[in-house]
């Protein structure tokens, strides 16, 4: 009896939707398109320039930004854990509540982004520029990590990446 449960179970899972990317939210976000709670996972974004998009809730673990300029970004309460943000520029951006555990932000520039509330747990802050960041903590800070070339807003220290 146990055993057909689960081999009914197992072919119960294997119908149910995967987490994999979706290529056509993907293709809406690279061409400027707002994709509120789009599945964006591992999706690449590298080299580009977009401006004005709402991305809010959406999942974009483990996805690569790097060298990218995305000014005025919604990215409220989106999942950015894992992501590769080398390079980036987000200013005047919102990250309240979203997810940037164990992420690298090595080199970016933050200017007047919002953090309020979002998780940094193990990311990696070298060398970027948060000294207009609005909503940053101490607390958000003591669990990342950056370096002398890292830029926080005054009265703020960050443990070293090491």
């Amino acid at each position: 009896m146990l055993k057909h449960f689960l081999t009914a179970f197992a072919f119960a899972a294997l119908a149910l939707p995967s987490n994999a990317q979706n290529a056509g939210e993907i293709a809406k976000v690279r061409n400027g398109q707002s994709c509120s709670g789009c599945n964006l996972f591992q999706a690449d974004l590298a080299y580009l320039d977009v401006a004005n998009v709402n991305v809010s809730g959406a999942r974009l673990r483990q996805s690569d930004m790097q060298l990218s300029t995305f000014d005025n970004w919604n990215l409220r309460g989106t999942n950015l854990s894992v992501t590769n943000m080398f390079g980036v520029r987000f200013n005047a951006s919102n990250f309240s509540n979203a997810n940037l555990e164990s992420a690298t932000l090595v080199g970016g520039y933050f200017g007047s982004s919002n953090f309020s509330g979002a998780s940094l747990a193990g990311a990696n802050l070298s060398g970027a520029d948060l000294r207009l960041a609005k909503g940053l903590t101490q607390a958000q800070l003591r669990k990342a990590c950056g370096d002398q070339a890292t830029r926080l807003p005054a009265g703020m220290t960050i443990p070293r990446c090491g």
